[in-house]
């Protein structure tokens, strides 16, 4: 019987989600939706990154950030939630850690918000409705 060795893949690539180390990049997913949250896990996890936790407001996302540091690389924030929106949650981190690597996520029609976030330290920012390409784009453009 044949094995998966013998047949090499002619589209064999790196995986997006491993550090130059060849770890896995840990993600801390805040997001209100269920349904994001794991749209965005199931892109990153595809592509080597390891969720170690997601968050539903940004209350948590800052508790579990401070619980987990320094074990997390890379943090996606929607704008919008409820107990802590998004852009405050995002300035406790950066407050927190200045290094911290987040990217932000947002609704059409937010670009205030967008723009606001930026100045405060995040990476990056995605826009709802989440395209594959565009998440794995903003993310991996965010961490090298």
């Amino acid at each position: 019987m044949k094995t998966k060795q013998d047949f090499p893949s002619i589209n064999q690539k790196e995986a997006l989600g491993k550090g130059p180390d060849g770890r896995a990049i840990r993600v801390l997913i805040v997001d209100d939706s269920m349904f994001v949250t794991k749209q965005i896990g199931q892109i990153l996890t595809s592509e080597g990154f390891e969720v170690v936790a997601s968050a539903a407001d940004g209350q948590e996302g800052l508790e579990k950030y401070k619980e987990l540091y320094p074990n997390v690389d890379l943090v996606t924030m929607d704008i919008t939630m409820p107990r802590m929106d998004g852009v405050s949650a995002l300035e406790k981190i950066m407050e927190f850690d200045n290094k911290a690597c987040v990217v932000m996520i947002s609704a059409l029609g937010k670009q205030d918000l967008v723009k606001k976030s930026l100045l405060l330290g995040a990476r990056n920012y995605i826009v709802k409705p989440l395209d594959r390409t565009k998440v794995l784009e903003r993310i991996t453009a965010s961490i090298r």
